[in-house]
């Protein structure tokens, strides 16, 4: 069984488990004693989880209003004069965050890559980066002909390991980008810390870490700027969209003007013919009324689905620290606030008899309980170890040069991690405290019968 599913793949997939059970269900009580340790289900025992999953995206009548009132309007194009709805999200985005200004773009990747294009990283620059990451963060930096640098994890936390972030900066290194994975916060005190001494530029890739805090505050606020997503599977979403946040004015206006096309607009009212061009590179990476009008609606939804989703986590990791093998992913101190756009876990197969990874992912999706590996090793993927074979790579850098980058891309600590790792989609945690219940219980009736578990 091939267990590294792509994130989106299996969050769309557990959302579309989830037929028969509205969001608003209320916690229900856990069950009155430890429950029996039955047959697992891969052994021909009842489920765990008999019932359903709640369903994703979650939407109404606010939804179905906002795009009426953008339809009607006839205002489809953000910079209109009369347009609405991107710069009022954008807005109310920034005073949620406590932050001064957010851009918003047309995908998480473009946020990342207006940000890169803000700060004119290009050819001969490095980028620092963590391997245990989506795709996006490593496109971005190549798209700009710079150099990814890979960081090490820290494997209790997921996170980008800040004890071996120095000795991967040079003099060439141009920006670091630390990923707030699952919704859980990389250890900002000593990235920045390491970053402001060095003059780097840090970029957050909070593209999975809505309303994630550092020290109470909202992440996007601690680096240069902080980039968000807002694709159909994220704790906040329109199906497609992005936003950075920033609290710095003259960078906030150069990622305004990389994300339309190098365009400065005249006037504070907007207009669409308005404009003098600025800079000297642009694309197009703005978002859509369309977006901009889902995306108000939905966040009258996400302060309480953010509630539940961290206190039924917390839950969670209380009953799964209680057996043997499994170690929820570990926040750092300063982490006042997960956004569990996944819940992470470590599965320690010696604590279950030596059996498989995968073994046991396919015995708990069979429990009713949906799973997957995560992310595979990114850094040793031929996708990116082809990088030296890049045309444009070997006139930019030499081979020589590329073959000591692709040596050095070697992170053992992710490797471990990839192996051990087990994901649940934030849909889950938008249901009750019995169906934490039985999840922990899934992994009991695994443990408790690893040896048939392996023969099924």
């Amino acid at each position: 069984m091939n267990t590294q599913f792509n994130r989106r793949q299996f969050i769309g997939t557990t959302a579309a488990a989830g037929v028969g059970l509205s969001f608003a269900s209320a916690f229900g009580a856990r069950a009155e004693g430890p429950a029996p340790i039955s047959k697992p289900a891969i052994c021909g025992g009842n489920p765990a989880h008999p019932g359903s999953w709640p369903t994703w995206p979650v939407f109404g009548e606010p939804e179905e209003q906002r795009l009426l009132e953008s339809l009607r309007s006839g205002e489809w194009f953000r910079y209109y004069k009369n347009a609405v709805q991107v710069k009022s999200f954008e807005d109310a985005y920034a005073q949620r965050a406590g932050a001064k200004y957010c851009v918003a773009t047309s995908s998480g990747t473009s946020a990342l890559y207006t940000s890169l294009g803000a700060l004119d990283i290009g050819p001969g620059d490095e980028v620092i980066l963590t391997p245990y990451t989506f795709v996006a963060t490593y496109n971005v930096i190549v798209l700009n002909y710079a150099l990814p640098i890979f960081v090490d994890v820290d494997l209790e936390t997921f996170q980008l390991d800040p004890g071996k972030l120095e000795a991967a900066i040079t003099e060439n290194t141009r920006a670091i980008i630390p990923v707030h994975i699952g919704g859980n916060v990389a250890d900002m005190d000593r990235i920045v810390e390491i970053a402001d001494r060095h003059r780097i530029p840090v970029i957050e890739d909070a593209c999975q870490a809505h309303l994630s805090e550092w020290r109470h505050k909202m992440v996007g606020n601690w680096g240069r700027c902080g980039c968000f997503s807002f694709q159909a599977s994220k704790n906040l979403n329109c199906g497609e969209g992005g936003a950075i946040l920033t609290n710095d004015a003259e960078f906030a206006h150069r990622c305004e003007l990389f994300q339309d096309q190098g365009r400065a607009r005249k006037t504070a009212a907007g207009n669409a013919d308005d404009f003098a061009y600025s800079g000297n590179r642009g694309t197009n990476m703005r978002m859509s009324e369309w977006q901009g009008a889902i995306l108000r609606a939905q966040m009258t939804r996400l302060e309480e689905q953010s509630d539940r989703r961290w206190q039924n986590a917390q839950y969670l990791s209380k009953l799964l620290c209680e057996i043997p093998g499994i170690a929820p992913a570990r926040l750092y101190d300063g982490c006042t606030r997960s956004a569990y756009h996944l819940y992470m876990f470590r599965y320690d197969k010696e604590h279950f008899d030596g059996l498989p990874h995968d073994k046991f992912i396919g015995a708990l999706n069979r429990e009713g309980v949906p799973s997957g590996g995560g992310y595979s090793q990114l850094n040793s993927d031929k996708y990116v170890t082809s990088l030296p074979n890049n045309r444009h790579y070997q006139k930019l850098y030499g081979k020589e040069a590329l073959d000591r980058w692709h040596k050095q891309a070697h992170c053992p600590q992710n490797d471990k991690l990839c192996a051990q790792s087990v994901w649940l989609a934030q849909t889950m945690l938008l249901g009750s405290r019995t169906d934490m219940d039985q999840i922990a219980e899934a992994i009991r009736k695994i443990q408790a019968h690893p040896g048939d578990v392996a023969k099924a």
